[in-house]
């Protein structure tokens, strides 16, 4: 007979006057998997907060309702509490320290120990760290996980997938854990990596951990789950069994009566053959995990470029070395100009911009206010947002929040309002902030990389419609990096597919899927440029 180990009764929690989460009631037994699934904004990191005990909850009011886990009603004031208790987390964005390696990241602050001369006369506190029987934990924790990787590798040097899997395993070798929450763990990963994990979490299952397992792919959800919530503006639209749902039907109740299509615009461009804005000829890239050897191809005029390939093999090096992120070298040329790599400013000021896949680590001043964040490049490299004041330069600070306000409307940015820090935005909308950021410097070109990690459909539609409006009305022309193929299909006139750090070919977008399948397994294909 099942046991139940979480309970939600009632629970509801605003800020000011903003509620996000409103009457929140639900269950999950112990060794049963939860697939939690909503739009950005829906509430669904509110809840999570509250059920981890994140200070921000406590440190704005707290919340209505009650919460019962494990038998006795709980009220966690911070994650340690929540950690006591059996509760893990692995958080979308990662947390883990870049100069350690697989294994001290994955025993921190769980560290085996071995006694010492010192300790068994001071304590201890004072034992050596036992580094032989902690990586022989993480191993064995990772073999769990159906993962590879040497455990003694410095996680700096590892690939964004791979740091996924060292968060994961950090958490399932807790002692006594009786339940984790996985917030969108498999973003990052290829459909191998992920189909993976998703084994990984039914193993965990079966060893009676309960598991609440947010994802935006709902093909996992339907995979994974036994139950299913979708939360809509904070309330709770539907919870069923998982085989009692189908992909539609969930992304219907997502999103109401919004239309999840991707809109038809107007195309009235006229784009030639041989007009090439950009034109890149043995570039190479040294980006840990995503190293680029000698990749060639060629953006023509107007058109949106797509970059596909797996995880691991080059893609995301590609935007990151031509804006000059990591080690670059080769030519890139554009508009007849070669680019003097490597100088991130000089490149900026050619009216080229760029979107990275890290919007925490590069694309955000998570301190500020949302409208200085969209407003920044702008201000810093084409003088925008600057008015004089008695011969001095300052801020134009109503253009600033203008400007904001404008892409809070057409971007759908939940928030509550332009001068909220950005910092305090679910992923998705940091995701618009950092779109918006890119359009407001009027680019020439645009590069942006994983522009719907993280996000759902109602959110991913808004984000590829403002870049086909960018690309149809503005003229911009757009380099799109995506692990989403069906997403670069739907947008892209073309698609470069990255193998090894070569391009291996490029398809238009109504090739057989096989043929994209082919070249991303490093197998040749007969096609065009």
């Amino acid at each position: 007979m099942s046991e139940e180990l979480l309970r939600l009764e009632d629970v509801s929690k605003s800020y000011g006057d903003n509620t996000v989460l409103s009457g929140v009631s639900f269950k999950l037994e112990k060794g049963k998997i939860l697939g939690l699934v909503g739009e950005n904004g829906a509430g669904k990191s509110t809840l999570m907060n509250i059920i981890f005990g994140m200070e921000v909850i406590s440190n704005s009011g707290g919340y209505q309702g009650h919460i019962y886990f494990d038998g006795k009603e709980i009220n966690f004031k911070s994650p340690s509490d929540a950690l006591k208790a059996g509760i893990g987390m692995v958080h979308q964005e990662f947390s883990l320290i870049p100069g350690f390696t697989v294994a001290e990241n994955i025993s921190l602050n769980m560290e085996k120990t071995k006694p010492s001369f010192i300790s068994k006369v001071l304590g201890k506190k004072l034992a050596t760290i036992d580094k032989k029987a902690n990586a022989k934990d993480s191993k064995e924790t990772l073999d769990k996980l159906g993962i590879d990787l040497d455990v003694n590798e410095y996680t700096s040097e590892m690939p964004v997938g791979h740091k996924q899997f060292i968060e994961i395993a950090r958490e399932i070798s807790r002692k006594d854990v009786k339940m984790i929450i996985l917030d969108e763990p498999t973003a990052v990963l290829t459909e191998s990596e992920a189909d993976k994990l998703i084994e990984s979490i039914k193993k965990l299952s079966d060893l009676g951990i309960a598991v609440i397992f947010i994802s935006h792919r709902l093909r996992e959800i339907l995979l994974a789950c036994d139950d299913v919530i979708v939360l809509r503006d904070g309330k709770i639209v539907e919870n069923k069994k998982a085989k009692e749902l189908d992909i539609n039907e969930i992304a219907s109740l997502m999103v109401g009566k919004m239309d999840v299509e991707i809109k038809a615009l107007e195309d009235k461009r006229s784009i030639k053959e041989d007009d090439y804005i950009l034109e890149a000829q043995n570039l190479w890239v040294d980006m840990p995990g995503e190293s680029v050897y000698k990749a060639n191809f060629s953006v023509r005029r107007g058109e949106i470029f797509g970059i596909a390939g797996l995880a691991g093999q080059g893609k995301l090096g590609i935007a990151n070395g031509i804006l000059g992120t990591y080690p670059v070298g080769g030519r890139v040329v554009f508009n007849g100009e070669d680019l003097k790599l490597g100088d991130t400013a000089s490149i900026l000021d050619k009216k080229i911009a760029f979107v990275s896949e890290d919007r925490r680590g590069v694309g955000l001043l998570l301190e500020n206010e949302i409208y200085l964040n969209i407003a920044f490049n702008a201000m810093q490299v084409e003088n925008k947002f600057i008015k004089k004041v008695l011969g001095f330069s300052i801020r134009d600070e109503e253009a600033m929040i203008e400007n904001a306000n404008s892409y809070i409307e057409s971007l759908a940015i939940r928030c509550m309002g332009p001068d909220q820090r950005v910092g305090e935005l679910s992923g998705g909308n940091q995701q618009k902030v950092c779109l918006a950021k890119a359009m407001t410097m009027d680019p020439e070109l645009l590069f942006v990389s994983e522009p719907t990690r993280g996000i759902d459909i109602g959110a991913k539609r808004l984000v590829l419609d403002s870049l086909k409006k960018l690309n149809r009305e503005d003229g911009t022309s757009i380099v799109m990096v995506s692990s989403e193929l069906e997403e670069l299909i739907s947008i892209c006139d073309r698609i470069a597919v990255v193998c090894e750090g070569e391009i291996a070919g490029v398809l238009p977008p109504d090739a057989k899927a096989e043929q994209f399948a082919l070249l991303m397994s490093g197998e040749k294909v007969e096609v065009g440029q």
